[in-house]
C-alpha cells in the first residue's frame, strides 16, 4: 500500500516507543494558556514527519505571526513534510484567520479540518468514514479536492424498527462475534433479531481498515492519519 499513513503519537508515546512507525504525526500541539504562541511542540522529530495542531485550548488573542514563525522553524529544523490543523470550533474567527495565514505561508502542505475546508484552497481532513456509508459516497461532496482521511477502527449499531433506523457508535470491545462480512463497506457485522426490531452491529478492525485504505488509494486519497495507540502493530 503506497498511501501515506501517519500514526499520531503523543510526546509520551514518542519518547517511550521501542520502535517508531515509518511515518509519525506529532500530536497535541495547542494554543498556550500562558502566552500567545503554541505549546507542546517537539524538540526532535524524524525527517518527513507530520505535525498536528489542535484547538482543545480556545484561542484568545494568540499571535498569528509568532505561531507562523514557530511552525516555519519546525519545518526547517526537522524537514517536516506537512501540517494538520485539526481545529474543531465552528465559527471561531481566530482559528479561521490563523488557518488561512498558515495555509498561505507555511513552506509545506497544510490540511484543515472539514469545518474550515470549504473556505480554503488546501487539503481537507475528513473524519473517519461511517461504517454504514460507502467510501465513494462519503467522499463525493469533496470531489476535486485533495483529501486526507482520518483512519480508525470502530463499531456502529443500526437499530431498525417500523419507525426507521437509528445509528449510534459503540465502544470497543463489546464481546460480540462477527460472522458476516460486507466488502463494499469494509466491515463485518452481527445481527440480532428481536420481536420489534433488528439490530445490526457493524465492526471495522485492522483488516477491514486496510481494505478501506486500499480503496481510498484507488480513489486518489494520498494521506491518512490514525492514532498510534490504536493502529500500531501488535507486539
Amino acid at each position: 500500500m503506497s498511501i501515506n499513513l501517519y500514526l499520531a503519537m503523543t510526546a509520551a508515546e514518542f519518547s517511550s516507543a521501542e520502535k517508531l512507525p515509518p511515518k509519525i504525526g506529532w500530536m497535541a500541539c495547542h494554543f498556550s494558556c500562558y502566552g500567545t504562541n503554541l505549546t507542546n511542540l517537539p524538540t526532535t522529530l524524524p525527517e518527513g514527519s507530520m505535525v498536528i495542531i489542535n484547538d482543545c485550548t480556545p484561542p484568545n488573542g494568540h499571535d498569528e505571526q509568532k505561531i507562523l514563525q514557530q511552525l516555519t522553524g519546525l519545518a526547517q529544523q526537522f524537514s517536516v513534510s506537512r501540517f494538520l490543523l485539526d481545529f474543531q470550533r465552528p465559527g471561531c474567527a481566530e482559528t479561521a484567520s490563523l488557518a488561512k495565514t498558515l495555509v498561505q505561508a507555511l513552506p509545506c502542505p497544510v490540511a484543515v479540518s472539514d469545518i474550515y475546508g470549504r473556505d480554503l484552497c488546501c487539503p481537507v481532513f475528513l473524519p473517519p468514514p461511517p461504517l454504514h456509508t460507502p467510501l465513494q459516497k462519503y467522499l463525493a461532496p469533496w470531489k476535486g479536492r485533495e483529501v486526507w482521511l482520518d483512519a480508525a477502527i470502530g463499531q456502529e449499531t443500526l437499530t431498525v424498527t417500523e419507525k426507521g433506523c437509528q445509528i449510534s457508535e459503540q465502544t470497543l470491545p463489546n464481546g460480540l462475534e462477527f460472522p458476516f462480512e460486507e466488502e463494499k463497506l469494509h466491515c463485518q457485522y452481527h445481527t440480532q433479531i428481536q420481536s420489534d426490531r433488528v439490530i445490526f452491529t457493524l465492526n471495522r478492525d485492522h483488516k477491514q481498515l486496510d481494505g478501506l485504505l486500499q480503496e481510498a488509494e484507488s480513489l486518489g486519497i494520498t494521506t491518512a492519519v490514525g492514532l498510534y495507540q490504536q493502529l500500531k502493530a501488535p507486539g
